[in-house]
């Protein structure tokens, strides 16, 4: 899988958002991206904060441990969180199939 690397304790996932959505919800994996809509409109950091929050949440990881490293203002984002793991986001992946 190509859309998140783990190096160091660290994960790194590339992440394809579509805000504006009825509902937050992972959709899948997508241009070698994780899918995800989230309800929050892009507007005044809001969608990227409902994706830190979502994200921590589903991991299992504070909030803080998330971070958006490139594409503050695009639908493609990398993301980078400390305290979780491969595994992790194997399920999380499996949960929304």
């Amino acid at each position: 899988m190509n859309w998140f690397k783990e190096n160091n304790g660290k994960l790194t996932l590339n992440i394809y958002v579509i805000p504006r959505s009825s509902r937050t919800e992972i959709i899948g994996i997508y241009a070698s991206s994780l899918k995800i809509k989230l309800k929050a409109p892009p507007v005044d950091n809001a969608a990227n904060e409902e994706l830190i929050k979502f994200i921590a949440s589903n991991l299992a990881v504070s909030k803080s441990s998330v971070e958006i490293v490139k594409g503050h203002n695009q639908k493609r984002k990398v993301l980078s969180i400390i305290g979780t793991n491969e595994e992790k986001v194997k399920r999380l992946i499996n949960k929304a199939s």
